[in-house]
């Protein structure tokens, strides 16, 4: 099990997390305001509101795990 998509991209088998582009974009946009005058200590504690599921049924059926089909529902991308 891993945070992030891209491990299971990679071949991992799931993954229950925050989105990295979203993390970097976050992160972007709260440089460009340090950049433009903002204090870092005035601007407010972010957390990402969105988890995203991610499996890879390639990895599952190599390590002979059946996912149910209500996991498959409810993620947010499969990987065949």
């Amino acid at each position: 099990m891993y945070g992030y998509r891209e491990f299971v991209v990679a071949g991992g088998l799931i993954s229950y997390g925050t989105s990295l582009i979203e993390n970097y974009r976050q992160a972007g946009l709260y440089t460009g305001r340090i950049l433009k005058g903002e204090k870092p200590a005035d601007l407010p504690v972010q957390q990402s509101t969105k988890l995203e599921l991610a499996i890879n049924l390639k990895t599952a059926k190599a390590l002979g795990l059946q996912i149910p089909d209500r996991l498959l529902a409810l993620a947010d991308e499969v990987i065949e």
